[in-house]
């Protein structure tokens, strides 16, 4: 067990790890297997090769890679020299990428070689980026001006043991750690800071609701670019103790099948991952007893669901969540023991240490039962967008209070249900969908003179993009061109599903898009 209390900073939890869990297996990644130690002299390793490569306190370095062991590695080497994480969005298209890499200053990325098709340093090509001195490719065979995993390590021959340790030491709990871009309404993407002592917190209390026991075995679903995935997923683990199974692209197969040869007891994921288990006409022929833990959130779930998860799945904890990057994750968390009805329902109440309530137009508290815009305050605020103080100073007022755009009724126990959202963001499988950024990249095409984005109702992934388009005059246009175009454009989860050719939009006197009329559109 590790005294958490002693423990300030991430690489100080790898060391704090790797004391109190020793050679009990880490992660287990394909064919590797790594102990808290060994995990913990290759974050050390990286983190001298990474010195060698002039990289320093303060500098931002991105990792653009799925689920495996070596994006944990590099993650948390660079946090030990100081520098913070930027995480990508393996959906994400080059001039995605590009913009976040030349948004954050990253001097450095280590990126997967490819994954489904996609090569991924050769996405960059032909994009500006100023700051990035090199690419770093995990599992590639080598690639023209980039250097691979193996060649990257071996950088660290050349630096004494010490000098990581001198620099770990300047690391200190208010540093930055990491910067998660987040699209917001206003289509640009945002970075934003947080620093290793309220992750740790976090993570910490987190976990604790949670009940993560050491020994248990985490199939790690969620994308680890995101907190999710990040916090939830391998920090959590590590710093209870729990061997770390990454898996690398959903498929429900390849889950159950985990789940019955490696005794899997936490999976965490979005409620599509239960619904689409559930649904598996072969799930009887696997054996599932091993599983313990489920969390879950970002999209509405059935009572009948929770029922299902714990009478068919197995489960012994089921567990509803919200937050958002910008409070480090996590705001509100049910607790084990709450009913089915709890759980389905609402998004639990606030965790240790966090405010949550629900507040009018003027800022005022509105009664239990009465809709309001959802506040947090707490150790889990952000500290700030990077290089963007009047965003931040639009998002957190002047009381300490982070204004999440989202509407919410809060019962008399303090227990959230999320019903609204006054920023026209939508989820789409578990990601976070902003029509203005889509709209921004839709603009781009040649005969898209106007474009409006919504959320529609969609039975599998919660909601899915509608465009509606006005083509520019004289330019043909079909539905067909303006899917594939997306698809080349940007990341799957992004493109329309429907695409209506329109002649105008409903709009207000100020000419802002009427986009309640468009959504009541979509359901005719």
């Amino acid at each position: 067990m590790i005294d958490l209390q002693a423990v300030n900073t991430i690489p100080d939890l790898m060391d704090a790890a790797a004391d109190a869990y020793g050679s009990r297996p880490a992660i287990e990644d394909e064919n590797v297997t790594l102990s808290f130690i060994e995990l913990n002299e290759l974050r050390r390793k990286a983190s001298a090769a990474l010195l060698a490569m002039g990289v320093e306190s303060g500098d931002r370095v991105a990792v653009w890679a799925p689920n495996i062991y070596e994006w944990i590695v590099a993650a948390t080497a660079l946090q030990t020299v100081g520098a913070a994480l930027v995480p990508l969005n393996t959906r994400m298209k080059g001039s995605e990428a590009g913009y976040v890499l030349r948004a954050s200053g990253s001097k450095l990325l280590f990126c997967i070689d490819q994954l489904l098709n996609c090569q991924y340093p050769a996405m960059l090509e032909g994009e500006d980026l100023p700051e990035l001195e090199a690419i770093v490719t995990f599992r590639g065979q080598g690639i023209e001006r980039c250097i691979s995993w193996d060649d990257f390590l071996q950088k660290s021959e050349s630096i004494a043991l010490e000098s990581v340790q001198e620099r770990q030491q300047q690391v200190v709990a208010d540093t930055i750690s990491d910067l998660l871009f987040t699209s917001g309404t206003t289509g640009k993407p945002k970075g934003v800071m947080t620093s290793h002592g309220q992750n740790l917190q976090v993570v910490e209390d987190w976990s604790s609701v949670v009940g993560l026991q050491e020994g248990d075995r985490y199939l790690i679903v969620n994308p680890f670019f995101h907190s999710f995935g990040y916090k939830a997923g391998w920090m959590a683990a590590l710093m209870r103790g729990c061997t770390i199974l990454p898996l690398q692209v959903f498929n429900v197969p390849t889950i159950l099948r985990m789940v019955s040869d490696e005794k899997v007891s936490v999976l965490p994921g979005p409620p599509t991952l239960y619904q689409s288990i559930l649904a598996h006409p072969e799930l009887d022929t696997f054996d599932i007893t091993s599983l313990r833990v489920a969390v879950t959130g970002a999209a509405a779930i059935p009572v009948s669901m929770i029922h299902q998860m714990r009478d068919e799945l197995g489960f012994d904890t089921i567990i509803t969540a919200y937050g958002l990057t910008e409070v480090c994750g996590f705001a509100t968390i049910c607790r084990a023991g709450d009913d089915p009805e709890l759980i389905a329902n609402t998004s639990g109440r606030a965790m240790p240490g966090i405010e949550v309530f629900c507040v009018d137009g003027e800022g005022n508290k509105v009664a239990a039962g009465a809709p309001g815009e959802v506040v947090i305050r707490g150790y889990n605020l952000m500290q700030g967008y990077f290089e963007n103080p009047e965003a931040t100073a639009e998002t957190i007022d002047s009381d300490g209070w982070l204004h999440t755009g989202d509407i919410g009724v809060m019962d008399e126990q303090g227990y959230l249900k999320i019903t609204d959202r006054m920023k026209d963001m939508f989820i789409t499988g578990g990601f976070n969908v902003y029509p203005a950024e889509i709209e921004n990249l839709m603009s781009n095409h040649k005969a898209i003179a106007q474009v409006a984005v919504v959320g529609v109702p969609d039975e599998r992934m919660g909601e899915v993009a509608m465009a509606y388009i006005i083509p520019v005059s004289g330019e043909s246009l079909s539905t067909e061109d303006v899917v594939t175009w997306c698809r080349q454009e940007m990341a799957n989860y992004k493109v329309p599903r429907y695409v209506s050719i329109v002649d105008s939009l409903p709009i207000n006197a100020s000419g802002k898009v009427l986009k309640f009329e468009l959504r009541e559109q979509a359901k005719l």
